[in-house]
């Protein structure tokens, strides 16, 4: 019994307890010892239990930690395979802890192949660490540290590489090394460079357009503004971008200078190409107007959404100025072909009523009261003959004879002599090394007399007229509808009381004047006498403040002056056979009684061909010509020129005075060259033709 009694008390729960710790010394926590007792057994049995459930609870818990670790660092480890971009963990020796499929792939190599290797040496082929290490400056400063630097292939090759270093800490601020985010940015970096050289080729491009160019957002702000715009506008391209385009591409219309709209705005709500309207004045930054055309269109994307627009737009001040001055020149040139015609058929009725008058008074004497009224008769004639010799120099047929000169002696000479008894006199500033000129002295003498004259009329009171003569280039002057390089300049500046500004595009037009006895011929001969020696002609004004005309003549490449030797022609009765070939009757009869007058035989003839037939007629019967006066231009037929050669071919040695009413024909300057003996321009006088034909047959 006694036995029983301690087996049960003491022995069975013993071997309960024997039991539970073989059952969790395997590992199976869940047996539970069953000794429900008060004594230290019973406690010793529920300490057991209460151990085996708590080193359950923290098995439980440790698998549970074991799993999130495990859950976290497969999350870890995705997120790092799966970034597109090389990740490698290295310690403090910097040794590859690990790396990612990307950086694998980046060096053509298996990621597991890095572990436990030097970095230096496997990324960059360095058998020390690097000297730019970002890992090295990160893990000394504790911060993030970035590169750019190369990656080396175990091929040899290479590619450029971003490489992000940051410093990997203990709890106590240890270094336990760095991780690098890696990058490859080769092409990356051979794109901004494809399109750095883009932008250079659009650059260069804008800067050698010569248009300006100017591109806006769809806002009307400005983008890009090429040189040529900077040039036009004032503004530079740092200044201009951001800003809106009316501020600084300003225009108002030409005529009335009303502000203008924005040109941007109809192209950004139309969506298509704008033209701008005429006359548009664009004001630059520094106040300057300058005329410009110009024309917008939308600039679109790839899917042809606008998104911004392009402004094109030229300087055409020189351009509508130049049109100005051939539309002038045409319309005088027009006029002048009418004028010409006009005063070349006067002028040979002139010749016929002067030499009628001058005949009369060779038959009246003095005390004849006939006598005075020919005379004024006579000076009325001459007046006219000056006003059509001013209509041929209009004219188109009034072509300068040229010659190699020295302009200061001109302008001096002409303008002392217009200002002669006058209140005003000239001051003159003219360059002591001026470039020879090639001018008609004569046409030029002209223009300076009508522009000095003009200057007088505007000073009644009196005052001085300033003229300067200098030599200019062309590169410098810019003066683009001239063709030369060197030139002649002449300002002629006056202190009288100005042109109105709406009557300066009128004073070069014929029978234009604001002078009560003023023909208007003065000025329109000056343009044209100008224009024919290749140059050009301007005037500015103000009122107050007086009127500068400014002439450009083309300087002569040659040094030598060119010297036309006279004839000195005195008034002398004679006796010989002498031909005239003219085409109108009445002056060939007029040349006739003039002729027989002075003492002459005359046979007459109307064109060169009848002239040619009766010379060899005469010349076959022993009747010499003395002398042939042959008229230059036969309307229709065979003129003084072509005959004069068929003429000397038959006989070298004849005498021929050409006439011309075209007294500005470069034969009539030059006739020796074509075989003619001397020149006399219609209409001429008794005494000038006796004179010339006298000389002519004394030689």
């Amino acid at each position: 019994i006694i036995a029983v009694f301690f087996s049960k008390l003491i022995t069975s729960p013993l071997g309960k307890l024997v039991i539970g710790a073989e059952n969790i010394g395997k590992g199976n926590l869940d047996h539970r010892v069953l000794v429900e007792r008060g004594d230290e057994i019973g406690i010793l049995a529920k300490t057991f239990n209460d151990m085996a459930e708590s080193l359950q609870d923290d098995i439980r818990r440790r698998i549970e930690t074991e799993k999130a670790l495990k859950d976290s660092e497969s999350l870890y480890r995705s997120l790092i395979e799966n970034i597109d971009m090389g990740v490698t963990l290295i310690d403090t020796e910097y040794n590859v802890v690990m790396t990612n499929a990307a950086q694998g792939r980046m060096f053509d190599k298996d990621p597991n192949d890095f572990f436990g290797k030097k970095c230096f040496k496997e990324f960059e082929k360095r058998d020390q660490i690097c000297p730019h290490c970002p890992g090295t400056i990160a893990m000394e400063s504790g911060k993030s540290q970035e590169i750019v630097t190369e990656g080396i292939k175990d091929d040899g090759s290479s590619f450029t590489v971003r490489v992000k270093a940051f410093p990997i800490q203990g709890e106590a601020g240890e270094n336990k090394g760095f991780i690098e985010f890696v990058e490859d940015i080769t092409e990356r970096l051979q794109v901004e460079r494809d399109l750095a050289s883009e932008k250079e080729r659009l650059a260069v491009t804008l800067r050698s357009i010569g248009d300006g160019v100017i591109t806006t957002d769809t806002e009307g702000r400005i983008v890009l503004i090429n040189k040529v715009a900077e040039e036009l506008t004032g503004w530079k391209q740092e200044e201009a971008v951001g800003r809106s385009l009316g501020e600084v591409f300003n225009i108002i219309n030409e005529k009335n200078h009303e502000p203008i709209d924005s040109p941007v705005r109809n192209v950004l709500e139309s969506g298509k190409i704008v033209g701008m309207e005429d006359h548009i004045l664009l004001i630059a930054k520094d106040g300057t107007e300058r005329s410009v055309a110009d024309s917008g269109a939308p600039i679109r994307d790839k899917d042809s959404r606008i998104i911004g627009a392009v402004l094109v737009f030229r300087d055409v001040t020189e351009e509508k100025l130049m049109a100005k001055e051939l539309h002038k020149s045409q319309k005088l040139e027009s006029v002048g072909l009418l004028a010409g015609g006009i005063a070349h058929d006067f002028n040979n009725i002139l010749a016929a009523i002067l030499g009628n008058i001058e005949l009369s008074l060779e038959y009246t004497d003095s005390e004849d009261k006939r006598h005075p009224l020919l005379t004024q008769a006579q000076k009325a004639t001459l007046r006219a003959t000056g006003l059509t010799k001013q209509l041929l120099t209009f004219a188109k047929g009034g072509a300068p004879v040229k010659e190699i000169a020295s302009i200061a002696e001109v302008i001096r000479d002409s303008s002392d002599f217009v200002l002669r008894g006058s209140n005003v006199q000239c001051q003159y500033s003219i360059a002591d090394d001026l470039w020879p000129v090639e001018i008609d002295k004569g046409q030029i003498s002209q223009v300076m007399q009508n522009i000095i004259l003009n200057a007088s009329y505007a000073m009644p009171e009196g005052g001085v007229i300033d003229v300067s003569c200098i030599n200019v280039n062309n590169i410098e002057e810019r003066v683009s509808f001239l063709k030369a390089e060197d030139f002649i300049k002449i300002e002629i500046k006056d202190s009288g009381i100005g042109i109105p500004a709406e009557l300066l595009d009128k004073i070069f037009d014929p029978y234009f004047t604001t002078k009560d006895a003023g023909s208007g011929l003065g000025l329109s001969v000056t343009h044209s006498i100008v224009n024919r020696h290749g140059g050009h002609i301007s005037v500015a004004s103000e009122q107050p403040g007086g009127t500068i005309f400014t002439i450009y003549l083309p300087a002569s490449t040659s040094t030598k002056i060119d010297t036309i030797d006279k004839v000195d022609i005195r008034k002398i009765h004679g006796k010989g056979t002498i031909m005239v070939m003219d085409d109108e009757e009445m002056l060939r009869d007029i040349a006739q009684n003039m002729l027989t007058h002075l003492g002459y035989e005359v046979e007459l003839v109307k064109d060169g061909n009848e002239a040619i037939q009766r010379y060899k007629e005469l010349a076959a019967t022993d009747n010499t010509i003395d002398l042939i006066i042959m008229d230059l231009t036969i309307p229709g037929g065979m003129g003084g020129e072509e005959a004069a050669r068929e003429i000397l071919t038959l006989n070298p040695k004849e005498k021929i005075i050409v006439a011309s009413g075209y007294s500005n024909d470069p034969i009539m300057a030059h006739y020796k060259k074509y075989g003619f003996s001397y020149s006399i321009a219609k209409p001429f006088d008794l005494a000038e033709l006796s004179k010339a034909v006298s000389s002519i047959l004394a030689c």
